[in-house]
């Protein structure tokens, strides 16, 4: 909406300059012709500028009927050497905005119409088959195929972009039912957990209550995690038809393992942990180790066998990522896919599912760099 006002504002602006630039010319040049028909017939060429991306058809048949109409009644805006120049801009406007905004047959019209009005004009005040041809290749022809070529790519980049975000919208779709089955892993196992710990407790609960209590303690820790894995997978919908893994999935005490398998595959990767190492929630585990493999994969993709490092920090709150390569400057992606890839979103989507933040970004000295963060706690 604000873009929109924008734009109006702008072609506002651009016909009062238009109209004032004309009718300051007539003011100071002795041109032929009835002055008071130029007057008049300046603010219908320009004014109506302000309507070019509303009503380009409108506008385009305006400005050539007033153009033949100033001939007709003895004007000169289009008469003498040279003729002012704001009617001049005013028509080659008019027409690119026509081929711009205008569907086809619209502007097929509008164009057909603006020659048939020069024509008039020409034919009016003394006809030259020259000068028509002049007047309509600078007013009409060239500026309309400008506008269609602008209208041809401006089409071209929306359909792109709509098969961006509809890519984008399968690549969402695909790591949340990901997410998802992982998710349910990782509740049922705590859920089995509980119940194994609650036959324990029960059968301790005369003999050893302080053994039993304990094991309490466990079945709440473990709970209050499922819990949280569960309030995070709400929303999440898991596809239909797909069996969960029977295999138990990765974390981060399988990350040397994960680096050394990069290793063996060209890339030379240097891993740096910071902060003391603590046991994870099984979610976040998760995730951060999905995290590095796809940064490593991309990179391996897309930047070859060059140097990289995966730095892992352990603070109170939150598990820091940071995965870079040294990728030939300018070389792109450089390791990661472009905004639309696949990877990046899922990405985006383990860290936005846990309340953390994510950057990916091209460094200086060359190479790539993605930065994450995922929250410890709800």
């Amino acid at each position: 909406m604000k873009s929109r006002r924008d734009t109006r504002l702008l072609d506002g602006l651009l016909a009062v300059a238009l109209a004032s630039a004309l009718e300051l010319q007539l003011l100071l040049d002795d041109r032929v012709g009835d002055w008071l028909v130029d007057a008049a017939g300046g603010l219908l060429l320009t004014l109506p500028l302000a309507a070019r991306r509303r009503a380009p058809l409108t506008v385009a048949c305006v400005f050539a009927a007033s153009a033949a109409l100033n001939a007709i009644l003895g004007g000169g805006l289009f008469a003498g050497e040279p003729p002012p120049f704001a009617p001049l801009v005013a028509g080659a406007v008019v027409f690119y905005s026509l081929g711009a905004h205008a569907t086809d047959r619209r502007a097929l019209a509008g164009a057909v119409f603006g020659v048939a009005g020069l024509w008039s004009t020409v034919i009016a005040t003394e006809p030259d088959l020259q000068g028509f041809l002049f007047s309509a290749g600078l007013i009409v022809a060239t500026p309309w195929l400008a506008g269609r070529s602008s209208r041809s790519r401006s089409l071209r980049l929306t359909l792109l972009e709509r098969e961006q975000r509809q890519r984008e919208r399968v690549a969402v779709g695909e790591e949340r039912a990901r997410i998802a089955r992982e998710l349910h892993d990782v509740v049922a196992h705590s859920v089995g957990v509980m119940v194994v710990q609650a036959q324990g407790a029960r059968r301790m609960l005369d003999r050893d209550p302080e053994r039993a209590r304990e094991a309490l303690e466990r079945i709440e820790r473990t709970g209050r995690t499922a819990l949280d894995e569960m309030r995070r997978s709400l929303g999440v919908l898991r596809r239909h038809g797909v069996d969960a893994p029977l295999a138990p999935q990765p974390g981060m005490d399988g990350l040397g393992a994960l680096v050394e398998q990069a290793r063996q595959s060209g890339l030379k990767v240097e891993l740096v942990t910071e902060g003391a190492p603590a046991p994870l929630p099984p979610g976040v585990d998760l995730s951060a180790y999905r995290i590095v493999q796809e940064a490593l994969t991309n990179t391996l993709k897309h930047a070859g066998p060059v140097p990289a490092r995966v730095a892992v920090r352990y603070g109170r709150r939150e598990l820091e990522l940071e995965i870079s390569n040294d990728g030939a400057p300018g070389r792109a992606p450089n390791g990661v896919p472009s905004a639309g890839g696949q990877g990046l979103v899922g990405m985006r989507e383990r860290v936005a599912l846990y309340g953390g933040n994510l950057h990916a970004e091209h460094r200086s000295e060359g190479g790539y760099v993605v930065r994450a963060s995922l929250l410890l706690a709800p």
